[in-house]
């Protein structure tokens, strides 16, 4: 067994966990500490209170190597995190948090790793035809959070690997008259509108604000986490609507992923995704997946699974590790 400590630093929280990789380089995770990213204003000041935690609880030194997965680009000298303040130095990190081997990888390049190792029972299907991961070719996996997360499998002889991606940035597209008017809306407001301005956690007050605009509707001005219970749980009217849209989106830039990642397999992940449970297979996202004009009886059959871990981002941290 290799003991590491594994991370998962998000744009609002930061998750820590030791971990303990067997021989398969399969994870198991100890006690899940969470934190509030806005909370600290440096990595190296939140790890220092998880090793604090960790301490009181009486589980003794940290282990000397660390596997953290980060909500942006990786390979770069300056890793600057997408939707946060923290900056992180990659030459000197190790010994910035006390370590003597550090892995750094994409958020959804470790929930890729996590994927790949999770059993059957782990990634029931949602839609489309009940076969396995091809042993030649691309899984795509995506799944809305504090951004868009991406990142793809390319199986070779069944051997995984696993590809960073920064595919929630790239351009949003409408479908419809009504998602041509929230583009223009996000128009006003950015430049740019990528697919992540929508198809995130944030992107779902954009839709309900929008759609207020549009229709000249009187709404309650709710926080992203309120917002979000109300859509889910049915008592707002207005923002089911918003969601229902949120869904139609969602599925349009999944099949769009599926489509340059080469139509075999999809996996939907994040706690996003999982909450919103039986609601999206209810709803319009497959439709929309599958409405790819010459295609669409090819991604009518494309297997579009769901990712279920409650620490899926740390998972696949630990278990990138093993690729040094």
């Amino acid at each position: 067994m290799t003991d590491i400590i594994a991370a998962d630093i998000g744009g609002t929280n930061a998750r820590f966990a030791r971990a303990s990789l067997d021989a398969k380089g399969v994870p198991t995770l100890g006690t899940v500490r969470k934190y509030k990213v806005a909370d600290y204003p440096s990595l190296q000041s939140c790890w220092a209170a998880f090793a604090e935690d960790e301490q009181k609880a009486g589980d003794g030194d940290l282990p000397r190597a660390a596997s953290i997965a980060f909500a942006t680009a990786i390979g770069r000298d300056v890793i600057k995190l997408t939707n946060s303040n923290w900056v992180i130095r990659a030459d000197t990190l190790a010994d910035d948090i006390g370590v003597d081997t550090v892995r750094l990888v994409n958020d959804f390049e470790a929930v890729g790793h996590a994927v790949s190792r999770l059993p059957a029972e782990n990634l029931p299907l949602l839609f489309g035809e009940d076969r396995p991961f091809p042993t030649d070719g691309g899984v795509t996996i995506l799944g809305p959070g504090t951004g868009l997360g991406v990142a793809m499998i390319a199986y070779d002889q069944g051997r995984p690997h696993v590809i960073a991606t920064e595919g929630g940035h790239l351009d949003f597209a409408p479908l419809d008259p009504i998602e041509e008017k929230i583009l223009s809306y996000l128009r006003d407001k950015f430049l740019r509108v990528s697919t992540e301005r929508i198809v995130s956690g944030p992107g779902l007050n954009y839709i309900y604000k929008a759609l207020a605009t549009i229709g000249h509707d009187r709404v309650v001005l709710m926080e992203d986490p309120e917002l979000w219970q109300a859509a889910l749980d049915g008592s707002d009217e207005f923002a089911r609507r918003a969601l229902d849209r949120f869904c139609l989106c969602y599925g349009s830039v999944a099949g769009d992923l599926a489509l340059a990642h080469g139509p075999h397999s999809v996996v939907l992940a994040g706690g996003l995704t999982q909450r919103m449970g039986d609601f999206l297979q209810q709803s319009g996202f497959h439709t929309r997946f599958k409405a790819k004009g010459r295609f669409e009886s090819l991604m009518a059959g494309v297997p579009i699974r769901l990712a279920v871990h409650d620490e899926i981002g740390l998972f696949g941290a630990a278990a990138a590790f093993r690729e040094i």
